[in-house]
């Protein structure tokens, strides 16, 4: 099979292969088709184990007192709601596995369709036990804030089962489906995406460059917002993601959603916990706020699947790199530097917005580093990167849901950075001299609380699959 995949009926959308799965199933060995599976299980069963949760929660109402009771009877029509909102994102996943499902089941003859039925049970798989939840967060961290808080499933190696990180990362693939297409979540993703689509606009003038020769590669694009943005405004713009999740959701969005506001989720409904009102719960968005189908983007826009540092290997190949809450994804940030620099023009920039969470950092079986921000800048600099500037203390969220009475944030930071165009010259300089000293100006004095250790969830999930795929995916158009 060739590395690109076949070509679009949208020639500027990105599409995965018409069927990955068999495309996997030639390619790639045992370990990765069941992972694959595990991926599709968790999809599948997201309405059984959503329906365990709150089925825990209607058998405690039940075993109370009349009077407690009769006192709770607005709570327990708000639990029939709650499961009204379950019956609506699963319909909504099956829509979104109908036309791509990640592994045929069975004997591989199985497609999409053959799991609508499927998906209607309510009961889970065969070989589960239950644990506590408590202790996946324990083990991982992300960039959210998931007040989830019951159990999980903990299964046995079979093809059959679904892990129980995989359950959460099918839920919190419906609030990054939220984050980026929904009209609620518009203030969120301007935090996050303005700063970076100002500073290469302000590079890259229309005035001066025809915009559909500038190359910009988006690593750990998720749902794609932000490649589709840069595209719209004239850009050649890549998304690079490792995450079969992402994929699927992302390819759904660009491809498949035929108008506006065309489906209905509800991205808080597994958040019991710190709200003000029963309808913050169980308040719904519609996707997408705007239909790449509809809209297509004036410049070129594809998708890559595959580990960053595996598929991106080509020198001076990209005139940008767009990095949005990607860097701390890594066991060793330094080779994501490294890449950067190498794959950029000379004279090409790096834009990057996030913070330093380190998802690997304390995370059993994994080796992480976590350098500071002043490491990092004497990093960059020591690389090679001319660092053109630099904030800290830009106010973030990450899939929060607004009325929640708990919102976390974080003081990312900003910087842009550029690959000298005399870069051979400029680098032995460099060689030549000690690191320069930091000085850090923050753009706020005021200090935030972020909670950062067991409630930021879903940007680590985004990446927790690097764990498990060990090969490479092929690149997608």
């Amino acid at each position: 099979m060739s590395d690109m995949l076949p070509s679009l009926p949208f020639p500027m959308h990105p599409k995965m292969h018409e069927d990955p799965a068999l495309a996997f199933s030639a390619k790639e060995d045992e370990e990765e088709r069941r992972h694959i599976q595990k991926v599709q299980n968790a999809f599948k069963y997201y309405r059984p184990y959503a329906y365990l949760r709150l089925k825990k929660k209607w058998d405690y109402l039940h075993s109370l007192s009349a009077d407690d009771q009769r006192l709770l009877s607005k709570y327990r029509t708000h639990l029939d709601t709650v499961g009204n909102g379950i019956d609506c994102n699963q319909a909504v996943i099956r829509e979104i596995l109908r036309d791509r499902v990640l592994y045929p089941t069975g004997d591989g003859s199985g497609s999409a369709g053959d799991t609508d039925n499927d998906n209607e049970t309510d009961e889970p798989p065969a070989h589960v036990r239950h644990g506590d939840m408590d202790q996946t967060k324990f083990l991982v961290g992300g960039h959210d804030d998931d007040d989830d808080d019951d159990d999980h499933v903990v299964a046995d190696d079979d093809d059959d089962v679904v892990e129980p990180l995989k359950i959460l990362k099918a839920q919190s693939t419906l609030k990054l489906i939220a984050r980026d297409w929904s009209a609620e979540c518009a203030i969120e993703r301007e935090q996050s995406y303005k700063p970076i689509i100002d500073s290469i606009e302000e590079y890259y003038k229309p005035s001066d460059y025809k915009l559909n020769e500038i190359k910009i590669l988006v690593p750990g694009a998720g749902l794609g917002r932000l490649t589709y943005e840069l595209a719209c405004r004239g850009y050649a713009c890549e998304g690079n993601e490792f995450s079969y999740f992402m994929l699927i959701a992302s390819n759904f969005v660009l491809n498949l959603c035929d108008y506006e506001n065309k489906h209905v989720l509800y991205p808080w409904v597994h958040q019991y916990v710190n709200n003000m009102r029963r309808a913050d719960q169980v308040a719904s968005v519609r996707f997408p706020d705007i239909c790449p189908v509809r809209n297509p983007p004036k410049g070129n826009i594809e998708m890559a699947a595959g580990d960053f540092l595996e598929v991106y290997k080509t020198p001076d190949a990209y005139n940008c790199v767009a990095t949005c809450f990607f860097i701390d994804c890594a066991n060793n940030v330094i080779d994501f530097i490294r890449t950067i620099y190498k794959i950029l023009v000379p004279g090409g920039i790096w834009v990057n917005l996030g913070p330093l969470l380190y998802h690997y950092s304390d995370v059993q079986g994994q080796n992480s580093i976590e350098p500071t921000y002043e490491d990092l800048v004497i990093i960059m600099e020591s690389i090679g990167f001319d660092i053109l500037s630099c904030r800290t203390g830009i106010r973030t969220k990450y899939a929060q849901n607004p009325q929640s009475m708990k919102q976390s944030e974080y003081q990312s930071l900003f910087w842009v950075c550029r690959k000298p165009p005399n870069n051979f010259e400029q680098q032995q300089q460099r060689e030549q001299k000690e690191p320069p000293d930091l000085i850090v100006n923050r753009e706020h004095d005021t200090q935030i609380d972020v909670d950062v250790d067991a409630d930021d969830l879903d940007h680590q999930l985004e990446d927790d699959e690097m764990q498990s795929e060990s090969q490479s995916q092929a690149k997608q158009t």
